[in-house]
């Protein structure tokens, strides 16, 4: 009897939800309002609501109070009106989304509850490299090209991004004024016909205006110093550059000093929609002081800014460099003096404050750990948070150098990467990469069918982690797990906690094997840069063994942890060792495999995908974990002997391979050979000859099983 009740209960929720119509009142001449009023009216229609323009029904009124403050949002039931009230633009956009995200979970419009949120993070941004002119030079970037010139994929990254509550979108390129407009003075530094010019203007107008419906802030990047190789060839610049090398010294002459500054006030007046510029200070800079730097940018930078004649908020990148070249480690003397002119450009009455002063967490690889050990360059100095800057906010950008093709979230890291870093002096953060770009799907295979068209949605879990939990700290696990069932049903139920548990992976392989720059690690493929030709290889177990762990008060790295042990050492129960690593791994990428185990793929692609991914992180755990094993028993034997140890490092790597094999079992057949940035040194060659190099990890198999070799054939030392 009960379930016939229950079964009435639904169908009748079923029928009302049919019958009832919705108006949606708002203020149409508000391009966020009308926005939040689109989207809710496409979730109300799919879930077989009527729109309706006259009295009756539901009302929903999308209305603005200053009062809430900026991007906050609250959601206010009252019979049949629901009032969402932002406290700005941004804010009744959130609010509609909230609302968006209940239908989308099955909530009919009279469950809906009483609710408000206001923003953690002031800054929540993407930090996106463009395909056109990009600091490294690979196919792997090269080919978002088209992807990334078609505003509808614009469209959807930026629906994606409100969705998430990321409400920064920064765009950086080595020197893209001359995509978006033909300098006045100059106008041969523009390579395209005045025709082709306007596809390429009509693109960023489209790109920065709906973004801004969305309440989503841009910024334009470039890098510097750096010119088109057309300005190069029409004006008798010094350093012509003209295949756009990095670390070189930079063009110091008066006439690139006035074409570029001319550049900023131009392209900042031509497109009012932009938000601010950001400037880095550091590549194509050789043959500077900091000093000199940075009155660079005052001269040219702020300058160009000042003209433009309307308020422009302001990225000031820290810069990497203490000395002239273009790459050292910082000092406090170029910390001060950065300092002082930030506060400065800060009184500046054309700079919308707070000015963002970025800096990278972890260098290049935010995939590790959430206490900060390193920035570009190495160690951070105080400078920056003593004493408590009033003028301006100190961001951090997140780098994801170490996954592009395997889905990734572990909401435990993130929680704690935020909590960590709040603090009076922080502003936000950005995310994103340098060696890759989430446009164009390359990685799966294209005789399978999916409901996907571009990257970022493959990895949907990172941005709404990032973004959601970047808004508000407290959102708890279920707004994600939420969709997993919304996406698969029943059998998402599991796939938070496994992808939680099996996702530790690349954060444990970043821990036990200090890193620097961009290219230095690929956590997702056990690889490094290792040598001095620069080659990405598989971290072997000597690899393993010799290298030191990112944080020496959290770890201890295979060398000294046997070493230690040999020498009867005490080591701090803080510190986690290699083989406490291992049953960490072993335990997590266990239950995580257990966890989805039972889940049938058979009927859903995207599922199986979700599946595959996280099998494959935590079979890569499983290998790490063996490796981890083999490396101690090894160098156990090459430090006190006995063939034991040997035989022991034999079997450990042996199993090693095993679970190598299973990855390249379940990538094998969804994923391609994979176009990779870390190659483009590969072998001390040029960019150009590794331009086309992909990665699988089925062409490691070789460097795998050669561990095993390596431990039959070892020696002990000294002998």
């Amino acid at each position: 009897m009960k379930k016939f009740f229950a079964a009435l209960l639904f169908v009748a929720l079923i029928h009302q939800s049919f019958a009832q119509s919705i108006k949606l009142v708002f203020n149409r001449s508000s391009p966020q309002a009308s926005y939040a009023a689109a989207r809710l009216r496409a979730a109300l229609i799919k879930k077989k609501y009527a729109i309706r323009t006259s009295p009756g029904g539901y009302v929903i009124n999308i209305i603005n109070n200053s009062t809430l403050g900026s991007e906050a949002y609250s959601i206010e039931p009252n019979g049949k009106t629901i009032t969402i009230t932002g406290g700005d633009g941004t804010g009744m956009i959130y609010g509609a989304l909230s609302i968006v995200e209940d239908l989308n979970n099955s909530i009919p419009l009279q469950k809906i509850k009483a609710s408000s949120d206001k923003p953690h993070m002031a800054l929540r941004a993407v930090k996106f490299d463009l395909p056109w002119d990009t600091y490294r030079h690979s196919f792997a970037l090269d080919q978002h090209y088209e992807t990334c010139r078609d505003l509808n994929y614009w469209r959807a990254f930026l629906d994606m991004m409100a969705d998430n509550r990321l409400n920064a979108l920064s765009v950086w390129d080595l020197h893209p004024f001359t995509y978006m407009i033909r300098a006045k003075n100059y106008p041969k530094a523009t390579p395209f016909t005045d025709k082709e010019l306007k596809v390429w203007q009509k693109l960023f107008h489209g790109i920065f205006r709906m973004a801004k419906e969305r309440g989503i802030d841009t910024y334009l990047v470039p890098f510097n110093i750096f010119f088109s190789p057309e300005f190069a060839k029409n004006y008798p610049v010094h350093r012509p550059n003209l295949e756009h090398d990095f670390f070189v010294d930079g063009d110091t002459t008066e006439l690139v000093k006035k074409y570029t500054r001319e550049s900023v006030t131009q392209v900042l007046q031509e497109y009012p929609e932009l938000t601010g510029i950001g400037f880095t200070l550091g590549e194509g800079m050789g043959g500077f002081t900091s000093q000199g730097r940075e009155d660079w940018m005052k001269d040219v930078y702020i300058a160009g800014m000042k003209a433009a004649g309307r308020p422009v908020k302001l990225i000031h990148r820290i810069p990497f460099s203490s000395t002239t070249g273009s790459l050292s480690t910082p000092t406090i003397e170029t910390e001060v003096l950065t300092r002082k002119a930030i506060e400065e450009e800060a009184d500046m009455s054309f700079i919308e404050g707070p000015i963002w002063a970025d800096l990278k967490y972890n260098w290049s690889h935010a995939a590790s750990t959430t206490k900060l050990i390193k920035v570009h360059g190495g160690k951070l100095y105080d400078t920056y948070f003593k004493p408590l800057p009033t003028k301006y906010k100190v961001t951090w950008t997140a780098r994801n150098e170490d996954f592009f093709c395997l889905r990734w979230g572990v909401p435990q890291f993130v929680r704690e990467h935020i909590e960590v870093n709040t603090q009076p002096y922080t502003g936000g953060y950005f995310i994103g990469s340098e060696t890759y770009i989430p446009a164009k799907d390359y990685f799966t295979n294209p005789s399978i069918k999916v409901n996907w068209k571009y990257a970022f949605e493959r990895q949907w879990l990172y941005y709404k982690l990032w973004g959601r939990l970047l808004y508000d700290p407290n959102t708890p696990d279920k707004v994600f797990n939420d969709e997993f069932i919304r996406r698969y049903g029943d059998a998402g139920k599991n796939l938070l906690e496994a992808s939680s548990l099996a996702g530790k992976t690349p954060l444990r392989t970043a821990s036990f094997f200090d890193f620097t720059s961009d290219l230095t690690l690929y956590s997702e493929g056990m690889m490094a840069q290792l040598g001095r030709d620069k080659t990405l290889k598989y971290i072997d177990v000597d690899d393993q063994i010799k290298r030191p762990v990112l944080d020496p008060d959290a770890s201890v790295s295979i060398a000294d942890y046997v070493k230690a042990i040999a020498a009867g050492e005490h080591i701090g129960p803080k510190k986690t060792t290699p083989l406490m690593l291992a049953d960490m791994l072993d335990n997590d990428c266990n239950k995580a495999l257990e966890l989805v185990k039972n889940i049938d793929i058979s009927k859903n692609t995207a599922l199986m995908f979700e599946v595959a991914d996280i099998k494959t992180w935590a079979n890569l755990g499983l290998n790490l974990a063996e490796k981890m094993r083999g490396g101690v028993a090894l160098q156990t034997y090459r430090v006190k002997g006995g063939e034991a140890n040997k035989q022991e490092a034999v079997k450990h790597l042996e199993k090693a391979l095993e679970y190598w094999k299973v990855v390249v079992s379940i990538t094998r057949p969804i994923y391609n050979d994979m176009p990779l940035t870390h190659m483009m040194d590969q072998n001390g060659k040029s960019w150009k000859e590794n331009y086309y190099d992909k990665f699988h990890w089925a062409q490691l198999t070789p460097q795998v099983a050669a561990d095993i070799e390596v431990a039959k054939n070892a020696k002990v030392m000294g002998k």
